[in-house]
């Protein structure tokens, strides 16, 4: 009878193990950015979270590390990416779409402290901290680069995105970022031969069709940050440049 007892307790431990082994072994899709992509959750949604909806979350894991108020290179600087590069896993896949806070001139202040070199060149700017401490700052383009590479070496798949657009219309048209940011992004993927999503296109060719009207509905505070309906547009916009992007794996994992 305890040989029996014994046997039984075996069997359920070697179960509860596989399923600890698959579980440890499904994908994850990671999401780094900023608020539009991870926020409040109240007033303000970023997409990172409505879009876990469209994926077979039985067979991927989904994971929001962006945050509010970061640009790629606060989240950096913070040991933010260190922290979500650590948990990085062949096979897992990370998204990144950053722009919204990289425009100010980069500097020591507070106004200049989240801010970038413009482009994707190998340019640098010295700066020293009160406290001494000293920072090189680089290129949009650089923090990109690096991200990308960086999950390449741990067997992970890059996903380049596009920041989404504000709500800032001319002529009847969105304002896009296709000269700068959005422009970039494209840019460092084609040379890192990395997958790309143009959510910034995307998103404003909505945009374009609804109207400056029905799009401020989206928008409940400012030009930058949406309400969880402009979120899951955003959201649905990811997918439909993902389902547009030949080869990658993280298609699999759609729901239809």
């Amino acid at each position: 009878m305890k040989l029996k007892l014994i046997f039984i307790i075996v069997g359920i431990i070697t179960v509860i193990s596989s399923f600890a082994f698959i579980a440890q072994r499904k994908p994850t899709l990671h999401t780094i950015g900023d608020s539009t992509v991870r926020n409040s959750n109240k007033e303000t949604w970023g997409w990172g979270t409505p879009i876990a909806a469209l994926f077979d979350t039985t067979k991927l894991h989904v994971e929001n590390n962006a945050m509010a108020g970061r640009s790629t290179r606060t989240f950096l600087s913070e040991g933010r990416w260190d922290k979500v590069l650590e948990s990085l896993k062949s096979g897992d896949f990370v998204t990144m779409q950053f722009g919204h806070n990289e425009g100010s001139v980069p500097d020591t202040t507070k106004a200049g402290r989240r801010g970038v070199l413009r482009g994707i060149g190998k340019e640098t700017k010295e700066l020293i901290w009160p406290d001494g401490k000293k920072e090189t700052v680089h290129t949009y383009g650089w923090y990109i680069r690096k991200f990308v590479r960086e999950t390449k070496a741990k067997g992970a798949i890059p996903i380049v995105v596009s920041m989404i657009p504000r709500n800032q219309f001319k002529n009847g048209k969105v304002v896009r970022a296709d000269k700068d940011f959005g422009k970039w992004a494209a840019e460092v993927a084609k040379e890192e031969n990395t997958f790309f999503i143009d959510l910034n296109k995307i998103t404003a060719d909505k945009y374009d069709v609804m109207g400056a009207e029905k799009v401020k509905t989206f928008f409940p505070g400012d030009h930058t940050h949406t309400n969880l309906q402009g979120a899951i547009v955003n959201a649905e916009s990811v997918v439909e440049g993902l389902r547009g992007v030949k080869g990658c794996p993280l298609n699999t994992y759609l729901l239809n």
